[in-house]
């Protein structure tokens, strides 16, 4: 994968698989730095999985024998002198069970591959999962991108499914828009 957008939707539809009901996707640029995390409330992993994690012929799916994206995008935060970082906690040991995704990069550093498109990230994942609550966050110097379906759902109420053509044209148009203004410098 050549674009960091696709690890964070390989490591958001990780959290679906594990059944989470609310996932947050967090971008934080600020200065040279580029963090990206993905928080979910799903079933978590036991530690000795979290310590499997970096062996690339170590995967809890059934349908494949490997499991490359956590490796590579190790692997890609090594080389511009970031790092990653799985933190869980398995539904067997606590309520507040779920996993979080960091991974940091130096944006400067000349093997720093490019974000991607976010909005069309976002949208494949409401597209895919309507009835996950995903919170997004884009921090960019300070200046947020912010999209909540929850916020959505609260709006358009339980008969307009998220995934409904003309919603995903118009979250794409609304974040759009703020990545215009923040790129501008007008957001708030």
């Amino acid at each position: 994968m050549d674009e960091l957008s696709l690890y964070v939707l390989d490591i958001t539809m990780n959290s679906v698989r594990a059944g989470a009901s609310e996932i947050t996707v967090s971008l934080i640029e600020d200065g040279v730095w580029l963090t990206f995390s993905v928080t979910d409330n799903g079933c978590g992993m036991t530690e000795e999985q979290v310590q499997k994690l970096t062996n690339p012929f170590f995967t809890t799916r059934k349908t494949r024998k490997v499991g490359l994206g956590i490796p590579f995008l190790t692997m890609l935060a090594e080389m511009t002198g970031g790092y990653v970082k799985v933190e869980s906690v398995h539904e067997s040991v606590s309520e507040n069970h779920g996993t979080t995704t960091t991974a940091v990069f130096d944006r400067t550093h000349i093997d720093f591959v490019p974000l991607g498109d976010m909005i069309e990230t976002v949208k494949t994942l409401i597209q895919g999962s309507p009835d996950v609550n995903f919170t997004f966050s884009h921090v960019i110097d300070g200046r947020e991108v912010r999209l909540s379906c929850a916020e959505l759902k609260a709006m358009l109420g339980d008969e307009i499914p998220l995934n409904e053509p003309d919603i995903l044209e118009w979250i794409g148009g609304y974040l759009a828009e703020q990545y215009e203004e923040v790129r501008s410098g007008s957001a708030e």
